[in-house]
């Protein structure tokens, strides 16, 4: 089985513009997510995807592989299938893909096993690593929350705090991570599935999976993250990730 990761970043954030080069001790964020995932075994290959040469030349910098997408894509998981048909194209052979988020720059080298785990399920196409939620994420528009069904499958996310309640006690509410794996078909589905009202209303990639009919595993990590929306995270990132040597 051939897995590959892919990083899909871009300068035009509207909260944090330039965010992927932005440093991290002295390093563009974007290096510090490159290695980070590189770290995996499991991989037969990393690449960020991305639209603008400024990344793609940091990247070449320092010794990571980039590749050159379109400026026209409104979500990560579009930018990354359009990587997926490049590298088809040039003839290798993909199985999964892992798509990191390039603003995660405290993902952990062993949350690419746990992404992959449940794969061994065939029916499993596509999986999303969530963790626990602090009440500051979940008051946060910044986090995207999911709620997930009895077997383990998303039913919905969003920006708002999720389940409502009206007094039972229900499981808290996990926050999701910019850390999805697909089996390249189903990549390759996405990108040709038409956009949805609720993953356009609150600006979530998987929501058009949901809205389409499609499963989506979800799977649990204790491993730390501090996803980076705006400067005030890198800040908060800064001081838990270790110098590189």
């Amino acid at each position: 089985m051939t897995v590959v990761a892919l990083i899909p970043a871009r300068m035009a954030s509207s909260r944090f513009p330039g965010k992927p080069l932005a440093l991290i001790h002295g390093r563009p964020m974007i290096e510090h997510v490159y290695r980070a995932v590189s770290q995996s075994p499991l991989l037969d290959a990393t690449y960020v995807a991305t639209c603008d040469s400024e990344i793609a030349t940091a990247v070449e910098a320092f010794g990571g592989n980039a590749l050159l997408t379109g400026d026209h894509h409104e979500r990560a998981s579009d930018r990354c299938a359009e990587a997926l048909e490049m590298l088809l194209g040039s003839g290798q052979q993909i199985d999964i893909v892992v798509m990191v988020q390039g603003d995660e720059p405290m993902t952990h080298p062993q949350q690419i096993a746990e992404v992959l785990e449940p794969f061994t399920e065939p029916s499993v196409s596509v999986v999303n690593l969530f963790s626990s939620l602090s009440a500051v994420e979940a008051a946060s528009r910044n986090v995207v929350k999911v709620v997930i069904d009895q077997r383990g499958d998303a039913l919905y996310f969003s920006r708002l705090p999720i389940p409502g309640s009206m007094g039972a006690s229900i499981s808290p509410t996990g926050k999701q991570l910019g850390l999805i794996a697909f089996r390249s078909s189903a990549l390759q589905e996405f990108s040709a599935l038409s956009a949805t009202p609720y993953e356009i209303s609150e600006s979530v990639d998987m929501l058009r999976f949901l809205e389409h009919g499609r499963k989506i595993r979800m799977r649990h990590t204790s491993h730390l993250t501090v996803a980076v929306d705006t400067p005030a995270d890198l800040s908060a990132a800064e001081q838990l990730i270790p110098r590189m040597p």
